[in-house]
């Protein structure tokens, strides 16, 4: 095969240069770093694949202006950038990369957990002041312990059993909530499965969620919800941020509710700088790169780019998200 007969797939932004290489061995690759839609769609007007990292989406507009487009990959695990619907209608297969951060998200997950109990912020901040009175770590929203208290997972997927099993090796009670899991399986995976988030939250001192962002889990967590968790409890978001309702989760950490949180995501994202949840010393906040690790951004790239050439080559992918557009892709 000729170098001008290989496939054009373009890069919404770069990946690691693993993954690069390995879709350059049967493809001409493109790198496009205007996050625009116009300027991807100006770059992949002829690209069989687009591999789509964090902006702009892949919306229906953008797939029907690129004619000869077969495969959408997304760098990572979540979907919902991706307008699936209409990639199976426009016969575009779309793979991902489940389980590449897993371990990556899991362990940041676990460490939001312990800033939020063992008041880490606080503590560094008096620390490098000369304050070694140990203030800080008195009175009833002072240093705890994990060891003797429940963790409660919302989504015992790749991520969800992974701190399941950090939950256990601490010594914590684990529950989970997981209405796509049989219970069966989500004790196989560490924890005891609960049959409702209602049933769950009363019972958690730390919560955390490893969920997708779908219209059922838009605002799960609520001013309602947070209401069921008990006073002093921890919450923690490393999934998806409109997963929370802001206003309420502010709340709940104003008037002392829950005790401290620790995010990942938020639900816009940049977050803008005037987010009161920045301003709140009991908030552990990090920008969206529970997943980002060198391990991670390596496992990421070269498993979706994978899956993208083997589409190109005409064999069926690992993990297909749309398996209904086998056999007629790019039929328009």
């Amino acid at each position: 095969m000729t170098a001008d007969a290989r496939p054009l797939v373009v890069l919404a932004g770069p990946i690691h240069p693993d993954g690069k290489a390995l879709l350059e061995t049967e493809a001409r690759v493109v790198v496009c770093d205007d996050e625009t839609e116009a300027g991807l769609v100006k770059a992949a007007g002829e690209a069989q694949g687009i591999l789509f990292r964090i902006k702009p989406s892949c919306t229906e507009s953008l797939m029907v202006a690129c004619k000869r487009l077969k495969v959408v990959g997304r760098h990572g695990v979540g979907l919902d950038t991706v307008d699936i619907p209409a990639a199976t209608r426009l016969g575009v297969a779309v793979v991902h990369a489940p389980g590449s951060n897993s371990q990556a998200v899991a362990e940041h997950a676990l460490m939001l957990m312990l800033m939020c109990a063992k008041r880490a912020l606080q503590i560094d901040k008096v620390t490098r002041a000369g304050d070694w009175s140990m203030k800080q770590l008195t009175g009833n929203t002072g240093n705890v312990e994990l060891a003797g208290r429940t963790l409660g997972i919302v989504g015992v997927g790749n991520i969800g059993r992974r701190v399941a099993k950090f939950g256990g090796a601490l010594g914590m009670r684990v529950l989970a909530y997981d209405k796509y899991v049989p219970d069966d399986e989500v004790r196989r995976r560490g924890a005891e499965p609960q049959k409702s988030l209602e049933a769950l939250l009363p019972q958690a001192d730390v919560l955390t969620c490893h969920t997708p962002l779908t219209p059922e889990t838009k605002h799960m967590i609520n001013a309602k919800t947070l209401g069921l968790l008990k006073r002093g409890a921890i919450f923690v978001n490393t999934s998806r941020g409109p997963v929370q309702e802001e206003r309420a989760l502010f709340e709940a950490l104003a008037r002392g509710h829950l005790a401290a949180a620790g995010l990942d995501v938020f639900e816009e994202e940049p977050t803008p700088l005037d987010n009161p949840l920045l301003n709140l010393p009991n908030v552990v906040c990090s920008s969206h790169v529970a997943g980002v690790t060198l391990e991670a951004i390596r496992a990421m790239a070269t498993q979706v780019s994978g899956e993208m050439l083997r589409v190109l080559r005409g064999e069926r992918p690992q993990v297909l998200v749309n398996p209904e557009v086998w056999g007629h892709l790019g039929q328009r």
